[in-house]
């Protein structure tokens, strides 16, 4: 939906005046927080915003503290007309695009969000700090927007499963939405990082969804087939994997383990395609007997 409505803020006391000048009929506030370098995944994310509340906030926002030393946080694509562009489109009523110096007037800050055990495994374990980083700043854009909901992509499954956690645990005003991951025709998911590709590099990638889709495929054999059928076809396409977990949905449990209980579980993959590195997942219905439908 095309929007001439569209205003931008780029600091905190901008962002207020427009909060509270918003119109009477706009009860609700939804916010979609986001690092800008927007695709239809993130429209689908507004789209699923606007269904639930009156007014979308879109925040942009290359956020610091969720990079280690080593990681892209320079180079991570930077497309702030577009992207405006794009959430206009989609009925966004108001972008948050901060700089730095804005979100952290003082510099990194002392006092950050501790994500607990969860946040130490999958990601976690590959990127220490990260999820301190996410949390933190979800918690800063939650409390500035001062949002009834909030959309996140289930892509990013395990930051899903802790900003809920947190949402729990800080007893914070909000609620918490997971839209289902958006792929392309041929099941990449979509994600900023894919323009990183070459053409070659994201035929390979492709063997990511493949796997997902084998291994939930496999599911009614048990907690080792859905293993074994997404570690095969990485394996054929010689990816460099960072890891194939099988959890539990809350990600507490590994559902791969001997005495883990059939039924829901989770199925995530990291893997560095050339220098990229990708992640993706998807819902398992371990040793149900039951054959799933296509991975959507």
């Amino acid at each position: 939906m095309e929007s001439d409505k569209l205003r931008v803020a780029s600091t905190r006391a901008e962002l207020s005046t427009a909060l509270t000048s918003r119109s009477a009929t706009a009860a609700t506030v939804a916010l979609v927080p986001t690092m800008g370098a927007l695709h239809d995944g993130h429209a689908a994310l507004f789209d699923e915003a606007r269904r639930r509340t009156e007014f979308v906030v879109a925040s942009i926002f290359v956020n610091p503290l969720q990079f280690a030393p080593t990681e892209d946080l320079a180079r991570y694509p930077r497309t702030l007309a577009d992207d405006l562009a794009l959430c206009a489109q989609h009925g966004v009523d108001l972008v948050f695009a901060p700089v730095v110096e804005e979100m952290y007037p003082g510099g990194e800050p002392e006092v950050t969000v501790e994500p607990g055990p969860v946040g130490a495994i999958l990601e976690g374990a590959t990127r220490p700090g990260h999820f301190r980083g996410v949390l933190t700043v979800v918690a800063k854009l939650l409390n500035l927007v001062r949002a009834d909901v909030a959309v996140f992509g289930e892509k990013d499954y395990q930051q899903l499963v802790l900003i809920r956690r947190m949402v729990h645990d800080l007893s914070l005003p909000v609620e918490i939405v997971g839209a289902p991951t958006v792929r392309h025709s041929d099941g990449l998911a979509l994600s900023s990082r894919n323009r990183y590709l070459s053409p070659e590099q994201r035929v390979a990638a492709l063997a990511l969804s493949r796997a997902l889709r084998a291994g939930r495929a496999a599911g009614p054999t048990g907690s080792v087939g859905v293993l074994i059928a997404a570690g095969d076809v990485l394996a054929a396409q010689g990816i460099d994997v960072d890891y194939l977990a099988l959890r539990s949905t809350d990600l507490t449990t590994d559902a791969s383990a001997a005495d883990a209980t059939t039924g829901e579980a989770r199925l995530l993959v990291a893997a560095r395609i050339g220098a990229t590195r990708l992640i993706d997942n998807v819902a398992v219905t371990v040793g149900s007997g039951v054959e799933l439908p296509a991975m959507s």
